[in-house]
């Protein structure tokens, strides 16, 4: 995947209900540069609602939107699952595939 070289995500433990993921500095801001962008994508959606533009422009522009939505997840997804994933199993913790079948489901129900 093209995102390769900004993955550089490791998860930590504190307990087993209080997990936290440490994302280098360059994936926070690749994310947040990202996530910036959407959220003026969002505006613009706004916009052009108050506007009353036609409703086919509005809906591909929802569309992109969640496309650069997805893209975000798929990051995050990625470097959960070469970090987090590995250590846990590496630990014995095999619940961490329901955990990953559970996350994937709700990706794939956009």
């Amino acid at each position: 995947m093209e995102t390769d070289h900004l993955i550089h995500d490791e998860c930590s433990v504190t307990s087993t209900q209080n997990r936290k993921s440490h994302n280098s500095a360059t994936v926070k801001r690749n994310l947040t540069t990202r996530l910036n962008r959407i959220e003026g994508q969002i505006r613009g959606i706004k916009g052009l609602i108050e506007k009353d533009t036609y409703c086919d422009d509005v809906i591909t522009q929802i569309a992109a939107t969640q496309s650069a939505l997805n893209s975000v997840a798929k990051i995050l997804l990625e470097g959960h699952l070469k970090t987090c994933v590995v250590d846990r199993l590496n630990e014995g913790d095999s619940e961490v595939i329901d955990e990953v079948l559970i996350t994937v489901q709700k990706l794939m129900k956009r």
